[in-house]
């Protein structure tokens, strides 16, 4: 039975079922970062001809915008095939950290974005220049729309599947495109339809800031990583009442943990007690891993254990 036991345990930690995990994980991010490449291209296309029709600086800052997606979203593809490269000779700890490397180089493309929008708005606002052919500019954007909402939907689901920072920074700025879009529509039927000129490039202005807005939220989130800030407080009491759950754990201390792409590690000190022979001790420092990666499966796990005198801990207890 205790063989049986400890042959379960061993199987639950394998690094065949982590693979298998990191596998399927790897699959539905590829398809992400592709379906995310498809609709900013797609929306490219058409807001450029809209662009060309309509002569709005609303929609050229959409235009803008979804280029520069294309660009950010290539970025993650590559990004997201880097990180899931497994562990080598050279990376022992694997390439995660490509995720927030990534998010950095999307929010440098969306602040670069946001600023050239900020001054063409600016200039229109002393010279501002009618919207043509409105109706169809307003249906371009609504087709913009519901593409986004697709993406953004479909990005959600990974995103709550495997965690990714990098898909999750896309995901943010899709959201914002949606945003991005209502605004155009919003200029280009004041300018054309209610005949207020200043409200073109006021909206665009808007809509920079937003841009700006979210490229800072991007960063923040990368840096957090790069600087392996610990997990959510909430997540770190979870692992800490997992590995106090077990019987014959004493103590838990020196808890240290950080995120690197898909791969969270952690690593902590176990005390048990100090009588056990080293293969009881060991066989409890698997009980104890096989709980947390059930929460955290992706996880990489160093446990320490400390010898402590048990009857001094319960005598003291008594008192």
């Amino acid at each position: 039975m205790k063989a049986q036991t400890e042959n379960k345990l061993e199987k639950a930690i394998s690094s065949s079922e982590t693979t298998l995990i990191s596998h399927d994980h790897a699959r539905i991010m590829q398809r992400a970062t592709y379906a995310a490449v498809s609709v900013a291209a797609m929306l490219v296309v058409i807001k450029f001809g809209a662009y060309l029709v309509t002569g709005s600086v609303a929609m050229l800052s959409a235009l803008i915008d979804s280029a520069l997606d294309v660009a950010a979203s290539l970025i993650n593809l590559f990004a997201v095939r880097t990180a899931l490269t497994p562990a080598d000779q050279e990376h022992r700890f694997g390439h995660g950290k490509a995720e927030p490397l990534a998010g950095l180089g999307q929010a440098a493309f969306i602040t670069g974005s946001a600023l050239f929008l900020a001054v063409e708005s600016i200039r229109l606002l002393w010279v501002p220049q009618p919207v043509e052919n409105g109706a169809l500019g307003i249906g371009v954007m609504v087709v913009s729309i519901m593409l986004t909402l697709a993406l953004v939907y479909y990005q959600r689901g990974v995103i709550r599947k495997t965690g990714s920072l990098a898909i999750s920074a896309d995901s943010l700025h899709y959201t914002g495109d949606v945003l991005v879009n209502l605004g155009v529509i919003a200029a280009i039927g004041l300018s054309s339809l209610g005949g207020w000129t200043l409200a073109d490039p006021l909206f665009a202005l808007g809509i920079a800031a937003y841009i700006l807005w979210t490229a800072w939220q991007i960063i923040f989130r990368s840096l957090d990583q790069l600087m392996d800030r610990e997990l959510p407080e909430e997540k770190r009491a979870q692992i800490a009442q997992l590995a106090l759950s077990h019987p014959e754990v004493l103590d838990f201390h020196d808890l240290r943990t950080r995120a690197a792409g898909q791969t969270i590690f952690i690593q902590f000190h176990l005390g048990v007690d100090g009588q056990l022979s080293l293969h009881q001790a060991h066989r409890i420092g698997k009980e104890v891993e096989a709980k947390v990666l059930n929460i955290f499966p992706q996880a990489e796990i160093i446990i320490h254990q400390d010898p402590i005198d048990k009857d001094k801990k319960d005598s003291l207890g008594q008192h």
